[in-house]
């Protein structure tokens, strides 16, 4: 799983210069998780991240190579929940190893999806969040009562780690989250807008595109994303045999 490789290097170097915390996964750093949405009132709330008017952006990367993913980890870049004062930009970026997927190209797409759907599957006490798919972007209410008992990114990256990893597929997780001023929100946001494009375009890969490119609405694409051609001719002679 290499389309996405070219996405991660991106991502990545958006924050070459920045300064990091740095936290391994541990099981038990989880922050306790209520299983259903909370809502955090406005009233009860320290300050929101990714609000209108901030920075904000929210995507999953995919890889098979452990030179871009080999750890379960928690990057941060910028200040942590307890040190935050008022609203800030805000970003989540997952990174995931996954092992080789040798099944038919369409189980292979749904295995993608279910492991990009946990992220709607953590829900941590005091940590309200609200996502947009249309825009790509995720908004985060953070409680008065949950600061007080010491939530962190810490915590709440642990919490993710551990709802990919239920996935066997999952080999490394690696969470980053953002919250420093003056990052590229804006190219995230591109790069989340591009991912998204990259799942598509294998979905309709699937479903049968033409194979000339001159007349395909997804040329621009596929002469982006590293691997996107072979896939696609590849199906078309898979599709051809049978």
């Amino acid at each position: 799983m290499e389309l996405y490789n070219s996405l991660i290097k991106e991502s990545k170097a958006l924050f070459e210069n920045a300064p990091v915390k740095t936290w391994d996964y541990a099981p038990g750093d989880c922050w306790k998780d209520l299983g259903a949405s909370e809502l955090v009132l406005q009233k009860d709330a320290a300050y929101e991240m990714g609000a209108s008017g901030k920075g904000s952006a929210n995507y999953v990367l995919f890889t098979s190579g452990p030179e871009l993913v080999n750890r379960d980890q928690v990057l941060l870049y910028g200040p942590d929940l307890k040190d935050i004062r008022g609203e800030v930009d805000f970003a989540r970026i997952v990174l995931l190893r996954v092992g080789v997927l040798d099944d038919d190209d369409e189980n292979v797409y749904r295995t993608l999806k279910d492991i990009e759907f946990a992220k709607y599957h953590v829900y941590p006490e005091g940590y309200m969040v609200r996502m947009s798919p249309e825009s790509y972007r995720e908004q985060v209410r953070v409680s008065k009562i949950a600061l007080r008992q010491g939530i962190s990114f810490r915590s709440v990256g642990a919490s993710y780690i551990a709802e990919y990893k239920k996935n066997p597929n999952v080999l490394n997780a690696t969470v980053i989250f953002a919250t420093a001023p003056g990052l590229d929100y804006a190219q995230m946001q591109k790069l989340a807008k591009k991912a998204t494009a990259v799942t598509g375009t294998l979905t309709h890969i699937l479903e049968g595109l033409p194979t000339d490119c001159s007349v395909c609405a997804l040329k621009d694409v596929c002469d982006e994303v590293e691997g996107m051609k072979e896939l696609h001719f590849g199906v078309g002679d898979k599709s051809e045999k049978h």
